[in-house]
């Protein structure tokens, strides 16, 4: 009973906005505010420039062992999202394999010969603010372990395109195919 003639008190004085519920404190209603604006004025708050946002970036982790690279990417997935960037997507690629030569001292004869596997993880991030972006650079370098390079860049086609092996084996029918006239479909578009 008390409660609803202050409810009737407040809306008769017009304390509260009309699209919020009467049982809702004055302060949710109005818009969020920080300790910073305590002596702005609403209109200037409300006139601030929006920030601008990298629309889809990828942070790319290589290394030469895929148990810390792996780690690695784990972590910096969780950095983003405690952080509330969007974490879109993550994956890894197929690892690249480097041959290299160590040299006898002062001559050209090979002395030991290594193949090192390179093998790379990605951690795509979408509308990212630009203020966000550089703390989240600054935590994943500090927590980079050694032997890990990260690199940041926009996300193109190229970066979607190495993602998956091809099969060897499926282009090899496809050829065979071809080169015996093609398929049924074809066959019967070329006859017309």
């Amino acid at each position: 009973m008390l409660r609803q003639r202050i409810t009737n008190l407040v809306k008769l004085h017009n304390w509260i906005k009309p699209n919020c519920r009467a049982t809702l404190p004055v302060t949710q209603c109005q818009q969020k505010r920080f300790k910073s604006d305590l002596y702005e004025p609403d209109y200037l708050i409300s006139m601030e420039p929006d920030e601008p946002v990298y629309d889809c970036l990828n942070l790319q982790l290589k290394g030469y062992d895929f148990a810390v690279l792996e780690a690695c990417q784990k972590q910096i997935h969780r950095y983003a999202e405690a952080m509330g960037i969007q974490v879109d997507d993550c994956w890894a690629t197929p690892a690249q394999q480097v041959k290299a030569q160590r040299f006898k001292l002062g001559g050209t004869v090979v002395e030991a010969e290594y193949l090192l596997n390179v093998y790379e993880r990605n951690v795509q991030v979408t509308d990212v603010p630009t203020w966000a972006l550089g703390t989240l650079l600054r935590v994943v370098r500090a927590a980079l372990p050694e032997g890990c390079t990260l690199k940041v860049h926009e996300h193109t086609i190229e970066h979607e395109e190495i993602r998956y092996v091809p099969d060897n084996q499926l282009i090899e029918l496809k050829q065979q195919l071809q080169d015996m006239g093609g398929s049924r479909s074809e066959v019967k578009k070329k006859r017309r």
